[in-house]
Protein backbone atom coordinates (compact mmCIF):
# COMPACT_ATOMS: atom_id res chain seq x y z
CA UNK A 1 0.00 0.00 0.00
CA UNK A 2 1.38 3.44 -0.94
CA UNK A 3 2.28 5.68 1.99
CA UNK A 4 0.10 8.47 0.59
CA UNK A 5 -2.97 6.20 0.79
CA UNK A 6 -2.56 5.36 4.47
CA UNK A 7 -4.92 7.10 6.92
CA UNK A 8 -3.41 10.29 8.30
CA UNK A 9 -3.17 9.13 11.93
CA UNK A 10 -1.92 5.68 10.92
CA UNK A 11 0.87 7.29 8.93
CA UNK A 12 1.67 9.77 11.72
CA UNK A 13 1.99 6.96 14.29
CA UNK A 14 3.94 4.61 12.04
CA UNK A 15 7.39 3.61 13.32
CA UNK A 16 8.72 1.67 10.31
CA UNK A 17 10.26 4.12 7.87
CA UNK A 18 10.51 6.88 10.48
CA UNK A 19 13.67 8.05 12.25
CA UNK A 20 12.37 7.27 15.74
CA UNK A 21 14.56 4.21 16.12
CA UNK A 22 17.59 6.23 15.03
CA UNK A 23 17.20 9.10 17.51
CA UNK A 24 15.19 7.85 20.49
CA UNK A 25 18.26 7.14 22.66
CA UNK A 26 19.57 10.67 22.20
CA UNK A 27 16.10 12.11 22.77
CA UNK A 28 15.73 10.19 26.04
CA UNK A 29 19.19 11.34 27.12
CA UNK A 30 18.25 14.97 26.45
CA UNK A 31 14.99 14.50 28.39
CA UNK A 32 16.82 12.99 31.36
CA UNK A 33 19.31 15.86 31.29
CA UNK A 34 16.39 18.32 31.29
CA UNK A 35 14.85 16.55 34.30
CA UNK A 36 18.17 16.75 36.16
CA UNK A 37 18.25 20.51 35.54
CA UNK A 38 14.68 20.72 36.90
CA UNK A 39 15.77 18.89 40.07
CA UNK A 40 18.70 21.26 40.56
CA UNK A 41 16.36 24.23 40.02
CA UNK A 42 13.91 22.78 42.55
CA UNK A 43 16.65 22.87 45.16
CA UNK A 44 17.21 26.54 44.25
CA UNK A 45 20.58 26.09 42.61
CA UNK A 46 21.38 28.83 40.05
CA UNK A 47 20.86 26.76 36.91
CA UNK A 48 18.42 29.11 35.19
CA UNK A 49 20.43 30.97 32.56
CA UNK A 50 18.07 32.40 29.91
CA UNK A 51 20.95 34.23 28.26
CA UNK A 52 22.32 30.88 27.06
CA UNK A 53 19.50 30.75 24.52
CA UNK A 54 21.28 33.35 22.43
CA UNK A 55 24.54 31.39 22.22
CA UNK A 56 23.28 29.43 19.21
CA UNK A 57 20.45 31.35 17.48
CA UNK A 58 17.59 29.05 16.51
CA UNK A 59 17.40 30.53 13.02
CA UNK A 60 21.07 29.67 12.35
CA UNK A 61 20.62 26.07 13.47
CA UNK A 62 17.37 25.84 11.50
CA UNK A 63 19.01 27.06 8.30
CA UNK A 64 21.85 24.58 8.73
CA UNK A 65 19.38 21.71 9.19
CA UNK A 66 17.29 22.77 6.20
CA UNK A 67 20.39 22.99 4.01
CA UNK A 68 21.51 19.55 5.23
CA UNK A 69 18.14 17.96 4.48
CA UNK A 70 17.71 19.67 1.11
CA UNK A 71 21.18 18.57 0.03
CA UNK A 72 20.43 14.98 1.00
CA UNK A 73 17.05 15.03 -0.76
CA UNK A 74 18.64 16.37 -3.93
CA UNK A 75 20.93 13.32 -3.92
CA UNK A 76 17.95 11.03 -3.32
CA UNK A 77 15.86 12.58 -6.10
CA UNK A 78 18.77 12.62 -8.54
CA UNK A 79 19.29 8.92 -7.86
CA UNK A 80 15.63 8.27 -8.61
CA UNK A 81 15.82 10.19 -11.89
CA UNK A 82 18.92 8.26 -12.90
CA UNK A 83 17.23 4.91 -12.30
CA UNK A 84 14.13 6.12 -14.11
CA UNK A 85 16.35 6.98 -17.07
CA UNK A 86 17.93 3.54 -16.84
CA UNK A 87 14.52 1.84 -17.00
CA UNK A 88 13.50 3.82 -20.08
CA UNK A 89 16.85 3.25 -21.79
CA UNK A 90 16.69 -0.50 -21.19
CA UNK A 91 13.19 -0.59 -22.65
CA UNK A 92 14.20 1.39 -25.73
CA UNK A 93 17.38 -0.58 -26.39
CA UNK A 94 15.62 -3.91 -25.85
CA UNK A 95 12.85 -2.92 -28.27
CA UNK A 96 15.35 -1.87 -30.92
CA UNK A 97 17.36 -5.07 -30.60
CA UNK A 98 14.26 -7.27 -30.69
CA UNK A 99 12.73 -5.57 -33.72
CA UNK A 100 15.73 -4.39 -35.73
CA UNK A 101 18.23 -7.26 -35.55
CA UNK A 102 17.54 -9.73 -38.36
CA UNK A 103 17.50 -13.46 -37.66
CA UNK A 104 19.47 -15.08 -40.48
CA UNK A 105 20.72 -18.13 -38.58
CA UNK A 106 19.00 -20.76 -36.47
CA UNK A 107 20.38 -19.51 -33.16
CA UNK A 108 19.93 -15.78 -33.82
CA UNK A 109 16.71 -15.55 -31.81
CA UNK A 110 18.34 -17.26 -28.83
CA UNK A 111 21.24 -14.82 -29.05
CA UNK A 112 18.83 -11.88 -29.08
CA UNK A 113 17.14 -13.22 -25.97
CA UNK A 114 20.56 -13.51 -24.30
CA UNK A 115 21.33 -9.91 -25.29
CA UNK A 116 18.03 -8.69 -23.83
CA UNK A 117 18.76 -10.54 -20.59
CA UNK A 118 22.14 -8.82 -20.51
CA UNK A 119 20.29 -5.51 -20.30
CA UNK A 120 18.58 -6.69 -17.13
CA UNK A 121 21.93 -8.04 -15.93
CA UNK A 122 23.41 -4.57 -16.37
CA UNK A 123 20.77 -3.09 -14.05
CA UNK A 124 21.18 -5.87 -11.47
CA UNK A 125 24.98 -5.59 -11.61
CA UNK A 126 24.68 -1.82 -11.12
CA UNK A 127 22.47 -2.36 -8.08
CA UNK A 128 24.93 -4.82 -6.52
CA UNK A 129 27.88 -2.59 -7.39
CA UNK A 130 26.31 0.43 -5.69
CA UNK A 131 25.55 -1.63 -2.59
CA UNK A 132 29.09 -3.00 -2.45
CA UNK A 133 27.81 -6.57 -2.81
CA UNK A 134 29.51 -9.36 -4.80
CA UNK A 135 28.09 -10.97 -7.92
CA UNK A 136 25.37 -13.40 -6.81
CA UNK A 137 22.56 -15.70 -7.97
CA UNK A 138 20.54 -12.80 -9.40
CA UNK A 139 23.09 -12.44 -12.19
CA UNK A 140 23.65 -16.18 -12.55
CA UNK A 141 20.08 -16.48 -13.85
CA UNK A 142 20.63 -13.83 -16.52
CA UNK A 143 24.01 -14.64 -18.09
CA UNK A 144 25.81 -17.78 -19.33
CA UNK A 145 27.83 -19.69 -16.75
CA UNK A 146 31.20 -18.83 -18.31
CA UNK A 147 30.32 -15.13 -18.23
CA UNK A 148 29.12 -15.45 -14.64
CA UNK A 149 32.47 -16.90 -13.55
CA UNK A 150 34.33 -14.16 -15.42
CA UNK A 151 32.13 -11.47 -13.88
CA UNK A 152 33.09 -12.53 -10.37
CA UNK A 153 36.67 -11.39 -11.00
CA UNK A 154 35.75 -7.91 -12.26
CA UNK A 155 36.13 -4.74 -10.19
CA UNK A 156 33.21 -3.09 -12.00
CA UNK A 157 30.77 -5.80 -13.20
CA UNK A 158 28.30 -3.40 -14.89
CA UNK A 159 31.02 -2.18 -17.27
CA UNK A 160 31.82 -5.76 -18.24
CA UNK A 161 28.15 -6.43 -18.99
CA UNK A 162 28.01 -3.24 -21.07
CA UNK A 163 31.05 -4.48 -23.00
CA UNK A 164 29.26 -7.76 -23.81
CA UNK A 165 26.21 -5.89 -25.08
CA UNK A 166 28.37 -3.62 -27.22
CA UNK A 167 30.26 -6.62 -28.59
CA UNK A 168 26.96 -8.29 -29.52
CA UNK A 169 25.79 -5.19 -31.40
CA UNK A 170 29.07 -4.94 -33.29
CA UNK A 171 28.83 -8.59 -34.27
CA UNK A 172 25.34 -8.06 -35.68
CA UNK A 173 26.59 -5.13 -37.72
CA UNK A 174 29.48 -7.20 -39.06
CA UNK A 175 26.99 -9.91 -40.04
CA UNK A 176 24.85 -7.32 -41.84
CA UNK A 177 21.95 -7.90 -39.45
CA UNK A 178 21.72 -4.18 -38.66
CA UNK A 179 22.87 -1.14 -40.59
CA UNK A 180 25.23 1.60 -39.47
CA UNK A 181 22.42 3.95 -38.40
CA UNK A 182 20.83 1.28 -36.23
CA UNK A 183 24.20 0.41 -34.71
CA UNK A 184 24.88 4.07 -33.89
CA UNK A 185 21.43 4.50 -32.31
CA UNK A 186 21.81 1.38 -30.17
CA UNK A 187 25.35 2.26 -29.10
CA UNK A 188 24.12 5.71 -28.09
CA UNK A 189 21.52 4.12 -25.81
CA UNK A 190 24.19 1.85 -24.36
CA UNK A 191 26.39 4.90 -23.74
CA UNK A 192 23.49 6.42 -21.82
CA UNK A 193 23.31 3.34 -19.60
CA UNK A 194 27.02 3.68 -18.79
CA UNK A 195 26.48 7.40 -18.10
CA UNK A 196 23.73 6.44 -15.65
CA UNK A 197 26.16 4.09 -13.91
CA UNK A 198 28.72 6.89 -13.61
CA UNK A 199 26.12 9.30 -12.21
CA UNK A 200 25.16 6.80 -9.51
CA UNK A 201 28.82 6.27 -8.62
CA UNK A 202 29.24 10.04 -8.32
CA UNK A 203 26.42 10.21 -5.76
CA UNK A 204 27.78 7.21 -3.88
CA UNK A 205 31.38 8.40 -3.74
CA UNK A 206 30.70 12.07 -2.97
CA UNK A 207 29.45 12.17 0.63
CA UNK A 208 28.48 15.28 2.55
CA UNK A 209 31.74 17.05 3.57
CA UNK A 210 32.95 15.64 6.88
CA UNK A 211 33.63 19.06 8.42
CA UNK A 212 30.04 20.16 7.76
CA UNK A 213 28.59 16.97 9.24
CA UNK A 214 30.77 17.24 12.36
CA UNK A 215 30.01 20.93 12.90
CA UNK A 216 26.26 20.38 12.57
CA UNK A 217 26.32 17.57 15.12
CA UNK A 218 28.35 19.71 17.50
CA UNK A 219 25.86 22.58 17.22
CA UNK A 220 22.93 20.21 17.76
CA UNK A 221 24.57 18.77 20.86
CA UNK A 222 25.33 22.22 22.28
CA UNK A 223 21.81 23.48 21.57
CA UNK A 224 20.12 20.48 23.20
CA UNK A 225 22.35 20.71 26.27
CA UNK A 226 21.88 24.46 26.70
CA UNK A 227 18.11 24.38 26.16
CA UNK A 228 17.13 23.18 29.69
CA UNK A 229 19.05 26.06 31.29
CA UNK A 230 16.95 28.47 29.24
CA UNK A 231 13.57 26.78 29.90
CA UNK A 232 13.74 25.67 33.50
CA UNK A 233 12.73 29.03 35.02
CA UNK A 234 9.42 29.15 33.15
CA UNK A 235 8.65 25.42 32.75
CA UNK A 236 9.90 23.89 35.98
CA UNK A 237 9.19 20.14 36.01
CA UNK A 238 8.08 20.24 32.37
CA UNK A 239 11.61 21.10 31.25
CA UNK A 240 12.61 17.48 30.61
CA UNK A 241 9.58 16.74 28.43
CA UNK A 242 9.87 19.91 26.35
CA UNK A 243 13.61 19.40 25.94
CA UNK A 244 12.95 15.87 24.69
CA UNK A 245 10.34 17.11 22.20
CA UNK A 246 12.59 19.85 20.84
CA UNK A 247 15.49 17.39 20.63
CA UNK A 248 13.31 14.89 18.77
CA UNK A 249 12.43 17.57 16.23
CA UNK A 250 15.99 18.71 15.58
CA UNK A 251 17.70 15.33 15.78
CA UNK A 252 14.98 13.79 13.61
CA UNK A 253 15.55 16.32 10.82
CA UNK A 254 19.28 15.63 10.94
CA UNK A 255 18.67 11.86 10.89
CA UNK A 256 16.41 12.14 7.84
CA UNK A 257 19.19 13.85 5.91
CA UNK A 258 21.64 11.17 7.00
CA UNK A 259 19.33 8.34 5.93
CA UNK A 260 18.48 9.57 2.42
CA UNK A 261 21.89 10.93 1.37
CA UNK A 262 22.85 7.45 0.09
CA UNK A 263 19.66 6.23 -1.65
CA UNK A 264 21.01 2.88 -2.87
CA UNK A 265 20.88 0.77 0.29
CA UNK A 266 18.25 -1.28 2.11
CA UNK A 267 16.76 1.33 4.45
CA UNK A 268 12.97 1.81 4.19
CA UNK A 269 13.55 5.30 2.79
CA UNK A 270 16.08 4.20 0.14
CA UNK A 271 15.19 3.69 -3.51
CA UNK A 272 13.37 0.38 -4.22
CA UNK A 273 16.15 -0.90 -6.50
CA UNK A 274 15.04 -4.53 -6.18
CA UNK A 275 11.56 -3.60 -7.37
CA UNK A 276 12.92 -1.47 -10.22
CA UNK A 277 15.10 -4.36 -11.44
CA UNK A 278 12.13 -6.72 -11.25
CA UNK A 279 10.14 -4.26 -13.37
CA UNK A 280 12.86 -4.34 -16.03
CA UNK A 281 12.93 -8.13 -15.92
CA UNK A 282 9.15 -8.31 -16.46
CA UNK A 283 9.37 -5.81 -19.32
CA UNK A 284 12.01 -7.93 -21.07
CA UNK A 285 10.06 -11.15 -20.52
CA UNK A 286 6.95 -9.54 -22.01
CA UNK A 287 8.93 -8.27 -25.00
CA UNK A 288 10.34 -11.73 -25.70
CA UNK A 289 6.79 -13.09 -26.09
CA UNK A 290 6.14 -10.69 -29.00
CA UNK A 291 6.97 -11.54 -32.59
CA UNK A 292 8.04 -8.68 -34.88
CA UNK A 293 5.93 -8.71 -38.05
CA UNK A 294 7.99 -6.18 -40.05
CA UNK A 295 11.46 -7.08 -41.30
CA UNK A 296 13.88 -4.78 -43.02
CA UNK A 297 14.99 -5.56 -46.57
CA UNK A 298 18.71 -6.22 -46.74
CA UNK A 299 18.86 -4.56 -50.13
CA UNK A 300 18.04 -1.23 -48.52
CA UNK A 301 20.79 -1.49 -45.96
CA UNK A 302 23.78 0.83 -46.11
Amino acid sequence: MDNEKLPWFQLALRVRGSVITAVYRRVIACGIFGISISILHHFQLPVSQPILGSVIPSIVLGLLLVFRTNTAYERFWEGRKIWGSMVNTVRNLARQIWVSVDEIAVDDKDNKIKALKLLVAFAVATKLHLRGEPVNYELEELIPNSCYINLQTMNNPPLEVAFWISDYLQQQYNRNCINSYQLAAMQKLLDLLVDNLGSCERILKTPIPLAYAIHLKQLLLMYCLLLPFQLVESLGWWTGLITALVSFTLLGIEAIGLEIENPFGYDPNDLPLDSICQTMRRNINDLITLTPSIHSCKENRI
